[in-house]
């Protein structure tokens, strides 16, 4: 494991389909529900910066936690 890898985001694809359809649906409503809820503005901007991040992992296919502990739900075709 190499942090260089961790900070440009270059390591291999460890968030599988499914993961990955979770994380963009739970993403975008944590980003959205806080504004819907009308939350007190500090807290709707932490829920949608976490919200964001998490959809972010599920787009690109990388969660930097689950490569920080050798973790994957991704798959690789044989």
């Amino acid at each position: 494991m190499k942090i260089a890898k961790l900070l440009t985001y270059s390591f291999n694809q460890n968030v599988g389909p499914q993961d990955r359809i979770f994380r963009i649906l739970s993403g975008l409503a944590l980003a959205i529900a806080p504004w819907l809820m009308e939350l007190a503005l500090g807290a709707s901007i932490v829920a949608t910066l976490a919200g964001l991040a998490w959809l972010m992992t599920g787009l690109v296919g990388r969660c930097g936690a689950y490569y920080l502990i050798g973790f994957s739900t991704y798959k690789r075709p044989k």
